[in-house]
């Protein structure tokens, strides 16, 4: 699927393309299933056009899951035939095919047991989560003895960040609507505040970490935190960068989580798989040619998890060509 100017879920359209040749230290991967991030359709709005511009015609998407198909040169860490998935390099994305290359650096086997929609779902998503607990916040990933609030608990990072919190032994107190709190419980969150009430915080102790998943302001949430602790915002609008201005002269710190993507975090995120420790909740998937539908899910803000979408056409046919 591909975009030849800015627009919103009617902006993809189905296109032939040459199968793309993987370069030196990239793989080239047969998507089997793709992950949808407000990201992709952000990019292709134009939203963040001043930091994250595109070149058209552009494939969006960053999230995959498939089999390597193809190796280039100098690769040697993957074979023809593994199973493996990846967030693809900043800026180049192309997900959104039958086929796409993807460096050997951000690149992970899948463990065995793992199936594709759940390694799709794992990558941005949960390296964010990661990330921002871990780096961002200085949460210990084990005997944390933190006390942890996850803003947009049931969402795509939220969810994640829900169970690496719990699997590091942190206190989790998950933050989402009435009617996704039973599956935020399920995840390991201690309790469940219900953000549609009246007062929803009122008697609450203080937190260590707040982790903010869909893009506040600082300034609600810092007086819920412990002198020395920490605001991480994963969807980091002025208010945050402005704020961590002050971070050298206040005990409280607020810091933006800008993603790094790279295979060793995405190894720690499959490990905690493998262990049972922690799972990808897929909202709905789409077929390759209904991208746009996938972007419309997720814009409305009511996925619960990851929305995802096949790498293959419900007619695809002649393998030999990306459809983008």
């Amino acid at each position: 699927m591909s975009l030849q100017t800015y627009g919103g879920p009617e902006a993809p359209r189905l296109v032939e393309l040459p199968r793309p040749e993987p370069a030196a230290e990239q793989v080239l991967v047969r998507v089997v299933t793709a992950a949808v991030n407000p990201v992709d359709w952000k990019m292709g709005s134009g939203t963040y056009r001043l930091i994250l511009p595109v070149t058209f015609p552009w494939l969006p998407g960053f999230d995959v899951a498939g089999e390597v198909v193809a190796l280039g040169p100098g690769v040697k860490a993957f074979a023809v035939g593994d199973r493996v998935h990846a967030r693809l390099q900043k800026n180049e994305g192309a997900a959104s095919a039958e086929y796409t290359v993807a460096g050997v650096g951000v690149t992970a086997r899948m463990p065995a047991g793992m199936d594709f929609a759940e390694a799709a779902g794992l990558p941005l998503a949960g390296m964010t989560a990661l990330q921002g607990l871990r780096d961002e916040a200085g949460m210990s990933m084990t005997g944390s003895r933190a006390r942890v609030l996850i803003v947009g608990a049931s969402g795509g990072v939220g969810h994640l960040a829900v169970q690496l919190a719990r699997a590091a032994g942190a206190t989790v107190v998950g933050v989402c609507s009435g009617r996704n709190a039973g599956l935020v419980a399920s995840l390991g969150a201690h309790e469940v505040v219900d953000y549609t009430t009246p007062d929803p915080y009122r008697g609450q102790r203080p937190f260590d970490i707040v982790l903010d998943c869909v893009g506040g302001s600082p300034y609600t949430w810092t007086p819920l935190l412990t002198p020395g602790g920490c605001f991480a915002s994963t969807v980091p609008g002025p208010s945050v960068f402005l704020r961590g201005w002050l971070n050298a002269v206040s005990q409280r710190k607020v810091r933006p989580v800008m993603l790094n993507p790279n295979a060793a975090d995405l190894q720690v995120l499959d490990a905690l798989v493998a262990d049972g420790k922690l799972r990808v909740v897929v909202d709905s998937r789409f077929p390759l040619e209904a991208l746009g539908a996938a972007w419309a899910r997720s814009i409305a803000g009511r996925a619960v998890g990851k929305v995802e979408r096949s790498g293959v056409r419900f007619d695809a046919a002649n393998a030999g060509d990306s459809r983008s």
